[in-house]
């Protein structure tokens, strides 16, 4: 971890920015250690969408500096059972609930071959000498992390734990002449994005079609400002991931498409996209 107030903090919370939750968690942040810099990530996660918040944090955390403490507050078990934890290695930590949060961003660090710590927050010390139970992200998350960034070890904090609560991973079957996946975010814009990857995309081959019902779109453009005015367009996001948008409006709208549907690539002109699994 980086050493003293050079650490920075981020805050993602589906906490809205109306009701002053944020800034009282940067207050105790600030409290604590007065230098330390906070960036806001994202305070729009959908509501209670543990998941939407596990997607946000694995498109973003690499591009912070090596040792950045995150803190992840979408917590709908806020107050029960479930475990306050902080997780992480050299290159990122992240002080979140015990909910699946995590799930992706610890993935992706265990395939870079990075060793993983995680414990249970137990040690009240590092807490406010108050906790509500259900703002744990202001008497709880917000001063661990505040420790951490004046250099405080994971091991002061609690336990070490290896059995943490963990997301299904989001569906994709590779076959031979198509790819299956699903939704796994809207974004602000109503852009639908998936988890099918760029390589795996045009692996079959220039000429790919995407068909949304009764509507087909042939090929990807390079931007969704490429594609017609008031009409869906495919593309490859930032992060190298297939998505749909509909230029000067949403997709979403347009669409009706929501976070998990089930999301089809063929290179044969028959695409499906965005056929709901039946609930």
């Amino acid at each position: 971890m980086t050493e003293g107030n050079r650490t920075l903090i981020t805050l993602t919370t589906d906490f809205g920015m109306a009701d002053g939750y944020v800034g009282v968690m940067k207050g105790v942040i600030l409290g604590i250690n007065r230098d330390v810099p906070i960036v806001d990530l994202a305070h729009d996660i959908q509501p209670q969408s543990v998941l939407d918040a596990a997607y946000i944090l694995r498109r973003s955390y690499e591009y912070f500096p090596s040792g950045t403490i995150h803190v992840v507050v979408v917590d709908p078990g806020v107050g029960t059972e479930r475990r306050a934890i902080a997780a992480g290695s050299d290159r990122a930590t992240f002080v979140a609930p015990d909910n699946g949060v995590l799930t992706y961003v610890l993935e992706h660090l265990r395939a870079k071959r990075e060793a993983v710590q995680a414990v249970h927050l137990t040690n009240r010390t590092y807490w406010l000498p108050e906790v509500s139970d259900v703002f744990h992200g202001r008497d709880l998350f917000a001063p661990v992390a505040a420790h951490l960034s004046l250099g405080l070890s994971l091991d002061h904090l609690g336990p070490a734990i290896d059995d943490l609560v963990t997301l299904p991973p989001p569906y994709l079957e590779r076959r031979p002449e198509s790819l299956v996946g699903q939704v796994t975010h809207v974004d602000h814009f109503g852009n639908v994005l998936t988890n099918l990857p760029r390589l795996d995309v045009q692996s079959l081959g220039p000429s790919v079609t995407v068909h949304l019902g009764q509507l087909q779109i042939r090929g990807l453009q390079r931007a969704f400002a490429y594609g017609e005015k008031h009409q869906p367009t495919a593309y490859i996001d930032s992060s190298g991931h297939l998505a749909v948008a509909v230029v000067n409006g949403s997709a979403q709208d347009r669409l009706e498409c929501r976070i998990g549907d089930r999301v089809e690539v063929r290179a044969s002109h028959s695409v499906s996209l965005c056929h709901r699994e039946a609930e």
